[in-house]
């Protein structure tokens, strides 16, 4: 922590000492007896400074409801909590879940009752304790991070601005925009549901334990208007699943299983004012959106 950080002020509800630094994290996670592992993905926040920034990137208001997926030992949670209304935090491990509402009663006490931990795999989780959350906030491992937003996107539409941390290269491929060599499925899918850029990267240092790769952070801002389509989501995409899953493949060609023959394909790109020789790779959500209207009609039921 910095000089200035190590100055409480008596007078501030949450006083500039209360996020955790390198030693406080390392202490809490000594009396937990937690030994951060690769297969969790755990790799924890260090740095006051950083979590401060990501709470900025993210536009965290004072009226915001904030839901964090994987809090861990609550280094981006008390950030969270100096800037929003309540926040709302999804954990899935047994050991910090049951170690963090002390931690926050400890360190930012008169915001307790502005915290709520629902302790569940995020995946599972159907609905929030409390007012509906408006904006999403998290530090996502990697083998889990591009299912996790969009399963959060979906199933919970109130949530209108969100700022994931993940792998940089996780990031490059959730902001790519068609064209670019990075962009695949979880550019489509994340698009359907929000505009999305990067917002910044995030150094090695920061973490504890350091990881092997560069992080990277994404803005998600839920559309205003859904993508204007009588296709469904599920419609959608399957259209996007199949064309990826034979990137390298002509659409016609791509898509001859999703529309129970390469001429079917034909049909239904032509229809969608698609050509039949382009690849997914240049095709915009839209796109995506009228090739899914207009699958011929002898193609299985989705």
């Amino acid at each position: 922590m910095s000089t200035a950080e190590q100055q409480p002020d008596s007078t501030s509800p949450h006083t500039p000492d209360a996020l955790l630094g390198p030693a406080d994290v390392r202490e809490l996670a000594a009396a937990l007896g937690v030994r951060p592992t690769k297969q969790k993905g755990q790799n924890f926040v260090i740095d006051a400074n950083t979590v401060r920034r990501i709470v900025r990137t993210a536009g965290v208001r004072p009226d915001d409801v904030v839901v964090e997926v994987g809090p861990g030992l609550g280094s981006l949670t008390l950030a969270l909590l100096e800037a929003a209304d309540r926040v709302v935090a999804v954990e899935i491990d047994d050991i910090l879940a049951a170690a963090l509402p002390a931690t926050i009663e400890a360190r930012m006490p008169a915001r307790k009752d502005r915290f709520a931990l629902v302790h569940s795999d995020a995946m599972l989780v159907t609905e929030l304790p409390g007012p509906a959350p408006t904006t999403l906030v998290a530090n996502l491992p990697y083998n889990v991070a591009v299912p996790v937003l969009l399963t959060m996107l979906d199933r919970f539409p109130s949530i209108e601005r969100t700022l994931v941390m993940v792998q940089a290269e996780v990031a490059d491929r959730l902001a790519a925009e068609p064209g670019n060599k990075v962009y695949g499925v979880p550019s489509v899918k994340a698009n359907w549901y929000a505009e999305v850029k990067r917002a910044g990267a995030i150094g090695r240092k920061v973490f504890w334990p350091a990881p092997n790769v560069d992080s990277g952070l994404v803005s998600l801002v839920r559309r205003t208007e859904p993508i204007k389509t009588t296709a469904t989501k599920e419609q959608v995409f399957a259209v996007v699943d199949a064309a990826f899953a034979q990137r390298r493949k002509t659409l016609r060609a791509a898509l001859a299983g999703w529309a129970g023959s390469a001429a079917g394909a034909e049909t239904a790109l032509v229809a969608a004012g698609v050509s039949p020789q382009a690849r997914g790779e240049s095709l915009t959500v839209e796109q995506f959106a009228a090739i899914a209207e207009h699958r011929p009609e002898a193609g299985a039921a989705l």
